[in-house]
């Protein structure tokens, strides 16, 4: 291999040891809960549009959303 070579494995070695070293720490974050969503829902007597097929729509909104879970998943006991 020619010197050049070289030099370019060096640098990416290099930053990647930087890009490594200089990341931010992980916080320890709590998990989000149902009241951190910010859902924008109907109100009551707003007109719903039914749309079919493909469409590009300026006002949208969320008439209903659900499973969200507030308890951990946890993988099945082993038998």
């Amino acid at each position: 291999m020619d010197p050049f070579t070289w030099i370019e494995i060096a640098f990416m070695v290099i930053s990647t040891v930087i890009s490594i070293v200089a990341r931010p720490k992980n916080q320890n974050a709590k998990p989000a809960t149902l009241q951190d969503f910010n859902f924008p829902q109907f109100d009551e007597g707003t007109p719903k549009a039914v749309i079919f097929g493909d469409v590009w729509s300026q006002d949208w909104m969320v008439l209903a959303y659900g499973d969200l879970r507030t308890t951990p998943v946890r993988a099945p006991k082993a038998k």
